[in-house]
Order: structure tokens, then sequence, then C-alpha cells
């Protein structure tokens, strides 16, 4: 591999390690709705605003999300819609699995 493919691919990875944590990725799916300012953000996941500042950094970071400031307010948007898809296809494959698992339980 020459340095191009090396970096292009280590970017690549640090997306997908990015979208790897739940909270990063229930903030992804909720932000596929449309911009949203931090304090939705916040009462949508459940946790700490100071947690949720830190997982829109990293996903910020990225290249997944950006922010404006609107007052005194920080909108939040989805910039890479795309990785929804492949959140999509990771979902089927894990609810087939569960599906599967149930099946040989009951039998």
């Amino acid at each position: 591999m020459n340095l191009n493919e090396k970096e292009r691919l280590r970017l690549k990875a640090e997306v997908f390690k990015a979208m790897g944590h739940p909270i990063r990725l229930g903030i992804i799916e909720f932000l596929q709705q449309g911009e949203m300012c931090v304090c939705d953000i916040v009462a949508h996941v459940g946790t700490e605003i100071s947690n949720v500042s830190k997982h829109l950094s990293l996903l910020k970071k990225t290249g997944l999300v950006a922010d404006r400031r609107d007052g005194l307010k920080i909108m939040y948007r989805l910039t890479m819609p795309c990785a929804l898809d492949f959140a999509r296809c990771v979902e089927g494959v894990v609810i087939k699995r569960l599906e599967e698992q149930r099946a040989v339980m009951v039998a």
C-alpha cells in the first residue's frame, strides 16, 4: 500500500470507530431528523451534557457531524448521511441473527 491509501484507510477506520459507541450511534440516528441543538440531543440520549459534548466533539472531528452557533445555542447536523446506510445494513444483519438465535432457543 502506498501512503495515500494507508491514510485513506486510517481515516475511514476512524469514522467506523466513532460510530462504534452506542451513544454516538444514537446521536447519528437522531440527527437524521435534521439539525438539532445540543439540548435536544442531551434530552434524547439521556446523559449529562458534558458526556454528550465529548461524543459530539469526536463525531465532529471525524466529519460525521458539523455544528454552527445560533445565538446561545449550538446546532448540530449530520454531514455524512451515508453512515446511516451502513448502520441500517448492520441493523438488518443483527436483527436476523437475533431471530435465528431465538428460533434455536425455542426449538
